[in-house]
């Protein structure tokens, strides 16, 4: 740090301090003693403020460097420091300064953002071989009702089942689902999910709960607003053109006189009205059936005579569109199912297959079916489009489709079969391949 005036300024205290000691030797020397003593008296003086004048500046060096090592930027650094000697210094101040004013902004912005999620959320920092809590979300305070302690073992006082099951793993990384008693309440269930995450001298610890009630409340409650979408959909363009064709034929009817025309437009607007009225008849039946779905009438049947019958069905389509199937099924097995409504979920996911491959040049269709963990697995793929990324969460729901000619329920029912056998319909997609899984327990 090159501060020249102080270092100018030092070097001409020492010169006329030096100056006014050799005065005084020399007038010692001449034995003017009562000289000599005055001008040792002002060198002393002059020695003196040079002494407080350099301590002065240390001083200061080490009020602001504690202040920084402190991270305290409150105080106002003074005008005439900002420039000549204390410049480099008044520098780093402020540079230290704006950038503790910038992580407090974010830490402001981090605390924000997980006091409004709706996951309950806490993170522990560890010292030596204590862990403190160092932020526990709005949510966490409210859902569990306890207050924002600072330290673990005052959580354990609210807590105990929770701190008890961290505890069990040393604090170690956990994902499953623990009972906790909130007060009075009956035991609820959450899903626990911890990791530990170490900084450069820092340990910490993170602690997310959510409750699965409350995840399957929210599943199902936007599960019902996106079915009232489309059935609200589906009611309104057949409810509206009936509305307005019924107006109109009112209108005709009221004339005193009616024309030819007036008759034609008569049977236009009937038939009309009966198409929407067929189309909303469709609607409700398809909607009964995914209400209504009956409980399955199990027996054993062999996996060779369930896909026997389902691709001797599908085989003229199959031919009619030049796909390519490849079968994987040589299993001897048998597995307890309704097979008519087996027949219907693998039917209509090879008809899904065989729409899906419409614009391929090359169309193959993958039929398999594997054991695995006393599981049986049946697999439908196609190279065919795919799933768009924007409809993937939605090719479940309830008269969803991307086909002109489809009622949308044909997955839905497949789903609902599929869980009312106590197993589960799922798609994986890649670039190359979509394949729907069925999984029977």
């Amino acid at each position: 740090m090159k501060n020249w005036k102080f270092y100018n300024a030092f070097f001409v205290r020492v010169l006329f301090v030096m100056t006014l000691f050799f005065v005084c030797f020399f007038l010692i020397y001449k034995m003017f003693y009562f000289n000599a003593l005055l001008v040792g008296f002002f060198a002393f003086l002059t020695l003196a403020e040079m002494y407080f004048f350099v301590k002065n500046q240390l001083q200061f060096y080490d009020r602001t460097l504690f202040s920084i090592l402190q991270n305290d930027f409150s105080t106002n650094f003074p005008e005439e420091n900002k420039r000549d000697n204390f410049k480099s210094l008044y520098l780093l101040y402020e540079t230290l300064k704006v950038q503790q004013q910038e992580q407090k902004s974010k830490e402001l912005i981090y605390r924000s953002l997980l006091n409004n999620i709706d996951s309950a959320a806490l993170i522990l920092e560890k010292e030596n071989n204590d862990w403190n809590i160092f932020l526990m979300n709005d949510c966490f305070s409210d859902l569990f009702k306890v207050p924002k302690v600072s330290h673990w073992k005052y959580l354990k006082n609210y807590l105990p089942s929770l701190c008890n099951e961290i505890e069990k793993t040393e604090f170690g990384e956990l994902k499953s689902a623990i009972s906790i008693k909130i007060e009075d309440q009956d035991l609820q269930t959450f899903m626990l999910q911890t990791s530990r995450t170490q900084t450069y001298n820092k340990e910490y610890y993170i602690i997310l709960l959510d409750s699965i009630q409350r995840v399957i409340e929210k599943k199902e409650k936007e599960a019902w607003i996106n079915l009232m979408k489309i059935i609200s959909h589906e009611l309104m363009n057949s409810l509206t053109p009936i509305r307005a064709l019924s107006q109109n034929l009112l209108h005709i009817v009221d004339q005193e006189n009616l024309e030819e025309d007036d008759f034609d437009d008569i049977k236009s607007s009937i038939s009309t009205i009966i198409n929407r009225s067929d189309h909303l008849q469709v609607f409700v039946e398809n909607y009964r059936k995914l209400a209504m779905l009956p409980t399955p009438s199990k027996q054993m049947t062999p996996i060779n005579a369930l896909f026997d019958d389902c691709l001797r069905i599908m085989s003229p389509i199959l031919k009619a569109e030049n796909i390519e199937l490849i079968s994987d099924i040589h299993s001897s097995r048998s597995i307890l199912i309704d097979k008519n409504q087996m027949e219907q979920v693998i039917i209509n996911l090879i008809t899904n297959s065989v729409y899906a491959l419409k614009e391929k040049n090359e169309k193959k269709m993958y039929v398999s079916s594997y054991t695995e963990n006393n599981r049986f697995f049946i697999t439908i793929s196609d190279n065919g489009k795919g799933i768009d990324p924007e409809i993937q969460d939605k090719v479940f729901l309830p008269f969803f489709t991307t086909r002109k000619d489809g009622a949308g329920i044909g997955l839905t029912l497949s789903k609902n079969i599929i869980e009312a056998h106590g197993g589960y319909l799922s798609y994986q997609t890649d670039e190359d391949k979509t394949s729907f899984v069925i999984c029977l327990i």
